[in-house]
């Protein structure tokens, strides 16, 4: 038996009392869709999040305050100015 299995084995099993289903019951009826929605319509939504057009990057201080000053030079916005760059 691993560790996560000896912590679970002596939680205590409990079943839900009224509130517990009443609330379940309302979250499964607010998440209720007689329509559903086909493959194509999970493949267009799908790929529209995949490509929203934006991106999270990491980077060292140093490097964004000199890409900061450098598009302010230039009179674009810091944006602008990595477009700019990776497209180059």
């Amino acid at each position: 038996m691993n560790e996560i299995e000896k912590r679970f084995a002596n939680v205590m099993e409990v079943e839900p009392d009224t509130a517990d289903l009443q609330a379940i019951d309302r979250i499964a009826k607010a998440n209720d869709f007689d329509q559903g929605i086909s493959l194509d319509e999970m493949d267009a939504i799908r790929e529209e999040r995949e490509y929203s057009g934006k991106i999270s990057l990491r980077l060292p201080r140093t490097l964004h305050r000199d890409l900061t000053q450098t598009a302010k030079d230039e009179g674009i916005s810091l944006n602008q100015f990595i477009l700019y760059k990776l497209a180059k």
